[in-house]
């Protein structure tokens, strides 16, 4: 299997592509294959037991060391150690294609919108468990009383300029990470668009979808997210 980086072609902007990972030595080959051609992979390792860090570095990624545990924690520290003027966020366990984020970024870096996320459709029956689908759905009815925006999916997949997100000031650093980037693009007025994308059964055991502890938790902080006074914040 080739690198990430062993290719000719570039795109026609600089794109970074952030992937949290916990323990995903399964999926990074698969993963890393699919990142465009000429775009920056970071892998950001919150933790890995399983040799993750190694093979992403044998593969031609930017590995970057997140120590303090949580998904808001391992984005946002790639965030920061993003040198591209456009940065994307995907999965790290096979369950999205990596691919798909040129369209993404295309939106983007032509001005057609701010922040482009993933709208996730199952293609199958086992991709999206029955409980975390149903918790995505009521915060979606939240997040539209909150702040008017009608979207149906708050998905890892995005992307948006890297300036602009860091304009936001998150600070949640757990599973409320996704919402509160969201609740605050809107809050800045940015435009929000979504993009249907396949999503596939992941390789190994969610850390958060996985059981109805892992769920709640996430629900948890992202009703937090919701109850947050809109900050002032960079259009």
């Amino acid at each position: 299997m080739k690198s990430v980086t062993d290719s000719n072609s570039a795109a026609p902007y600089a794109v970074n592509v952030v992937l949290p990972c916990l323990d995903e030595a399964g999926a990074l080959p698969w993963v890393l294959e699919r990142i465009p051609p000429g775009w920056r992979p970071i892998v950001v390792d919150n933790g890995s037991t399983d040799g993750s860090p190694e093979i992403a570095r044998s593969l031609g990624a930017t590995v970057v060391s997140e120590p303090r545990r949580g998904f808001g924690a391992a984005c946002h520290a790639g965030l920061l150690a993003a040198d591209a003027d456009i940065v994307c966020f995907c999965d790290c366990d096979a369950s999205l294609d990596p691919g798909l984020l040129t369209s993404f970024a295309a939106q983007v870096a032509s001005g057609e919108a701010d922040l482009v996320l993933g709208r996730r459709r199952p293609q199958s029956r086992g991709a999206w468990p029955p409980h975390a689908r149903a918790g995505n759905l009521a915060l979606a009815r939240m997040l539209r009383r909150r702040t008017g925006l009608r979207l149906h999916d708050l998905g890892p997949m995005r992307a948006a300029r890297r300036e602009a997100l860091l304009s936001l000031g998150l600070t949640d650093r757990r599973s409320g990470y996704p919402l509160q980037m969201v609740v605050r693009a809107a809050d800045a007025g940015w435009r929000v668009r979504e993009r249907d994308v396949p999503y596939l059964p992941r390789t190994g055991k969610s850390k958060v979808t996985g059981t109805w502890r892992g769920t709640w938790h996430a629900v948890r902080d992202m009703r937090k997210v919701l109850g947050e006074e809109p900050l002032e914040a960079a259009r």
